[in-house]
Parts: C-alpha cells; sequence; structure tokens
C-alpha cells in the first residue's frame, strides 16, 4: 500500500511510497516529516515515531519533465472518487465515452468511473445514443495531481492547505 507523500526539497510532489520507505528515509536523515498519522506510531527496539504521512527530501532531486500522467483504470476510478458519472453511485468499473466498438480509445478524456449497472445498459452506445446524459465531464490530470490523488479521497482532503490541488 503507497499511502505516504514524497516532497522534494522544494515542496513539490514526488512520489507515493509504502510506509516502511517513509521510515527508512526518515531514520537515514535523507526526509524529515512534514505531516504524520495522529493515531499511527512506528515503534522498534530503540525508536518510536509517529507515522509520517507525509514527508519532505532534504537534498532536491532533479526530476525529467512529464507531460502526462499515464492513464489507468485505477486511475480513472481515484479521479472520478469511486463516484458513477452517469448516476452519481458508488464506481466499480470503467466505461469508454465513445466505446471500443466506435474506436474510442484508452485516454483521460475518453473514461469515466460507472457502476456495473450503469455500464452493462450503456453498452456500446455514446451518452447520447443511451440517453444517459454525463454528470460531469473527463478531464486530464496533471501528473502533481493524478500522484496526490493516488493517496485516496480521504488523506487527499486531510492534506494541509498547502498541498492542495484543484482538479478541474
Amino acid at each position: 500500500m503507497r499511502d505516504t507523500l514524497v516532497l522534494n526539497a522544494s515542496f513539490e510532489p514526488l512520489s507515493t511510497v509504502t510506509l516502511n520507505r517513509a521510515v527508512v528515509l526518515v531514520l537515514q536523515d535523507k526526509a524529515v516529516v512534514e505531516q504524520s498519522h495522529p493515531e499511527l506510531r512506528m515503534r522498534g527496539a530503540a525508536v518510536d515515531i509517529p507515522a509520517p504521512r507525509v514527508i519532505r527530501l532534504c537534498r532536491y532531486v532533479r526530476v525529467p519533465f512529464r507531460r502526462q500522467a499515464p492513464w489507468s483504470r485505477r486511475g480513472v476510478l481515484i479521479r472520478d472518487r469511486h463516484r458513477c458519472a452517469y448516476c452519481g453511485r458508488r464506481a466499480t468499473t470503467v466505461d469508454h465515452v465513445v466505446p471500443r466498438a466506435q474506436g474510442g480509445q484508452d485516454s483521460w478524456l475518453n473514461t469515466v468511473a460507472s457502476c456495473a449497472e450503469d455500464n452493462h445498459r450503456k453498452a456500446d452506445r455514446t451518452p447520447e445514443q443511451a440517453g444517459m446524459p454525463l454528470l460531469r465531464q473527463p478531464f486530464e490530470p496533471t501528473p502533481a495531481d493524478a500522484m496526490l490523488l493516488s493517496l485516496g479521497a480521504d488523506d487527499f482532503q486531510a492534506l494541509p492547505d498547502w498541498l492542495a490541488v484543484e482538479a478541474a
């Protein structure tokens, strides 16, 4: 499970890492804790520290520029907060706005989260053909937005204001 956000020394989001990896980075003095889980602690023979939720590297890491966040089914569900784009209920599947049968691609702008019932009802038709208007339009998150959203809806909402990223 990846649940710790790693910030560059300049406070830019870099990635997410496992809790164990975050603790190792802090103990090796390669990172400092910016925010910790209030109720969770990491204990060892000579160590007792709060579990880090957000860490910041002590040294700046140069990262190649990424123009797009990589598309994934999991990413679409997270982007749409697991809410169906047709009815608003809990979504468990990903639907292609323009179906694959009509030439639709796996892309951020052509996929939305959908409940299984609506996905089956829409089938291989466009929303207009099926008479199922979208409640919200799909958008392409920036790589930084996608990374913050990958922490999950609850964690994303709990991040401090200086880390909050507005999704389109």
